[in-house]
């Protein structure tokens, strides 16, 4: 199959050469990209004159009708070719003739696949966002449902203070609002069209890139043509994106792996996300939480890949940028089922309400509130502090928490207890007290649980 650049040529090329340089194996992902591209080229050119209306229109009708017969599978795309874009050439001059070969004028394959990547990026970023506002869906149900749930909150994978279902599930629920947000922010950035950029320096055919632009729903043309076919920031912030989300994915599982542990039991995981062992058939291992994390340094690989490619490159493109498509690929397919699994198992799983409140009970989680209880007596902090460490020890050399001791015991570390500690240092009482923008207390939860429906709303 000749390649489009074959006129200077007159030896073969090496079959290791074709082998490192052939990128139709992977970047044939992009046909619909490159036909909605050369749809938008055509059609601008045909407009301003470059080619004829009936070449124009021809051109239009054969790539449409390349893209129903990929569609329907009656039309395969083959290695054969060097490239999607060879592919479309010699397909759609085979189908339509001469004009075929008028679709290129006035581009470059560097802008053309510079169009393509964006295209996808863009399509990609869209794609995920969808995905993340289910997730948040998800863990917003699991919020309003938890409010009154009680559970430790940990520092250190220590048991610190009391807190809610709600309220840890909603620290979840910010950073995928983050990593929403980013998405976002990083889809306007890259909402520029390069088509029109030429190989580097653009083109003496007078086209209009505001009409192509417009055509493919970008904001704008790019505005410096070098940077056009030589910029794949956009494919790395949306690499980063993808790793902070494979991050926060990552957090989470590693809880959810935790908490179905036999010694805290906090969930139980649906059997169609979980496995068992092939010798040990008690087992019901968390699988698809340790495969979301363990996929998270894959993500981070393809990013640390794409920024390694793009170190050194001087202006404007060089081949090296033929390794940009994989990890874009990889990443986005793997953060894509990672967040869907997670849905999935979150929407499935069974949280044992009795079994973390329980926990929530033991280990001393009502210590810091017993410290307040003091200084509202009047006693300063820091003594307030020392005197719960006592306490703290003394109920550990005894087998208990600080709630079963009676008020006796409690005087005899500081005459400020009265018979009100009891109630001050309930578990009820610790979490619903702490109010402030932000915290467990239930007046604040829900501020935050109607502050984040309304968000998420709002991108419906």
């Amino acid at each position: 199959m000749a390649q489009l650049w074959g006129g200077r040529f007159t030896g073969q090329e090496d079959e290791l050469v074709k082998k490192i340089n052939d990128s139709i194996g992977f970047d044939k992902r992009l046909w619909r990209e490159d036909i909605e591209g050369s749809i938008a080229h055509a059609s601008m050119l045909g407009k301003q004159g470059v080619l004829s209306e009936e070449s124009a229109a021809n051109i239009v009708r054969g790539l449409n009708g390349i893209r129903q017969d990929i569609e329907d599978g009656s039309l395969i795309i083959t290695d054969d070719y060097e490239d999607i874009h060879s592919f479309m050439e010699a397909v759609l001059t085979e189908r339509i003739g001469d004009d075929g070969k008028k679709l290129h004028t006035g581009r470059s394959r560097n802008d053309q696949v510079a169009l393509d990547m964006r295209l996808f990026t863009r399509r990609a970023a869209d794609d995920t966002v969808r995905e993340l506002l289910s997730l948040l869906d998800t863990i917003l149900s699991i919020m309003e449902e938890n409010i009154d749930t009680y559970m430790p909150g940990f520092t250190h994978l220590q048991k610190a203070q009391p807190v809610t279902l709600a309220h840890h599930m909603g620290a979840y629920f910010e950073m995928f609002r983050r990593d929403t947000e980013r998405l976002l922010d990083c889809r306007r950035r890259l909402n520029l069209c390069p088509l029109g950029a030429g190989a580097l320096a653009g083109t003496t055919y007078p086209l209009d890139r505001e009409y192509t632009a417009m055509e493919l729903g970008f904001d704008g043309p790019t505005r410096n043509s070098m940077d056009s076919v030589s910029d794949r920031d956009y494919a790395i912030e949306f690499l980063s994106a993808l790793s902070l989300i494979m991050m926060h994915l990552s957090r989470l599982s590693e809880e959810i792996i935790i908490w179905n542990s036999n010694e805290y039991r906090f969930v139980e995981i649906d059997d169609a996300f979980a496995t068992g062992s092939s010798i040990m058939p008690q087992k019901k291992n968390p699988d698809v939480a340790e495969l979301i994390r363990g996929k998270t340094g894959r993500v981070y690989g393809d990013l640390h890949t794409l920024m390694v490619v793009m170190k050194g490159i001087p202006l404007a493109y060089d081949k090296d940028m033929q390794e940009d498509k994989e990890p874009v690929f990889d990443a986005f397919d793997t953060a894509m089922i990672s967040i869907r699994l997670m849905g999935g198992m979150l929407r499935t799983m069974t949280f044992r309400k009795d079994v973390m409140e329980r926990s929530a009970m033991n280990g001393f989680t009502n210590a810091t509130d017993a410290a307040d209880y003091l200084v509202n007596k009047g006693v300063p902090f820091r003594d307030a502090h020392g005197i719960i460490g006592r306490l703290v020890l003394y109920c550990i050399d005894k087998k208990c928490s600080i709630d079963d001791l009676t008020l006796d015991e409690l005087r005899t570390f500081s005459e400020s207890f009265d018979e009100d500690v009891f109630d001050a240092v309930s578990l009820k009482t610790c979490v619903e007290k702490r109010l402030t923008d932000g915290a467990p207390g239930e007046g604040a939860l829900k501020k935050h649980i109607e502050q984040s429906r309304t968000w998420l709303s709002s991108l419906r």
